[in-house]
């Protein structure tokens, strides 16, 4: 162990100590390690930014599942509320009609109700004037 310590201390053929170069070969590795580590944390963050992206990503798609959800079930609703006002028109024309064939019924009882009350007068006319000829 002390030779180390009188390498450290003897000049090398390169003008520098053994000592110094350790030192200049650790500051270098230190250097590269801070640098892997600036790297990491630059990944880190990016991988965080990606992560933020795909949850919001995530919940722009169950937004539009949902809306899409929503939007199924409004045109269910329409097609049924279309299905029963076809229904109940339907039912309305059918009343319409029924009630215009009940109309038109009664107009010809009441055509047919006149016809008699005019056979009647007739025949009261003709009784009176047969009535009148016999009291001459």
């Amino acid at each position: 162990m002390n030779e180390s310590c009188k390498d450290d201390a003897v000049p090398g053929a390169n003008g520098g100590t053994a000592a110094e170069a350790a030192r200049n070969e650790a500051e270098h590795f230190r250097r590269l390690a801070e640098e892997a580590r600036e790297v990491r944390d630059h990944l880190r963050e990016a991988h965080e930014i990606v992560r933020r992206d795909q949850e919001e990503l995530r919940e722009t798609a169950e937004g539009a599942r949902v809306a899409g959800e929503e939007a199924r079930t409004a045109a269910e609703t329409a097609r049924k509320t279309s299905e029963d006002t076809r229904a109940a028109t339907e039912a309305a024309r059918e009343a319409v009609v029924d009630a215009v064939r009940a109309t038109a019924d009664a107009m010809n009882v009441s055509l047919e109700q006149m016809k008699v009350v005019e056979e009647m007068r007739r025949t009261l006319r003709h009784i009176k004037d047969a009535t009148k000829l016999d009291s001459n």
